[in-house]
């Protein structure tokens, strides 16, 4: 079974992320792995908006627990991408990052995706409920009411 991911109505962050020359491989198009690494600038971009790091959104760090890539079509150097994200699935411990890669010229899906993103206390080494600073900082930017820990556990 192939997978197939669905993203929500809206991705309400997005910034634009050039295909460099050393993201391509030796079929000429978009490396996967350096599609992964795009992807990764997107989400540390992401956090900085929202006045986050990796290792600290609001009083933990993150690490990812899973991915899952639907690639669409190829990218080819030149190109500008956007890369686009939202949130799903949220829990005590962490949340589903799902995003979105378009050419930003015509529009087409490169490919879309989604992290398994958990809360992680870096100096005892072990997974940690998420920060309501997080969860209040993405609602003020996003808009929605401010998911909270008391909410999710019922």
């Amino acid at each position: 079974m192939r997978v197939r991911i669905e993203l929500p109505d809206t991705l309400p962050f997005a910034t634009e992320l050039p295909v460099l020359i050393e993201h391509i491989n030796e079929g000429q198009h978009l490396d996967n792995a350096r599609l992964l690494g795009l992807v990764a600038e997107g989400r540390c971009r992401l956090l900085a908006a929202l006045g986050f790091s990796q290792v600290d959104i609001g009083g933990a760090g993150i690490i990812l627990a899973d991915a899952a890539v639907q690639y669409r079509s190829e990218a080819f150097h030149g190109e500008v991408l956007r890369c686009a994200f939202g949130l799903a699935d949220p829990h005590r411990y962490g949340f589903d990052l799902v995003w979105q890669l378009t050419e930003t010229g015509t529009g087409r899906e490169v490919a879309r995706g989604k992290h398994g993103v958990v809360a992680f206390d870096y100096t005892a080494r072990r997974k940690t409920p998420v920060p309501e600073q997080f969860w209040r900082a993405w609602a003020k930017r996003f808009g929605g009411d401010a998911i909270t820990s008391a909410a999710i556990d019922k």
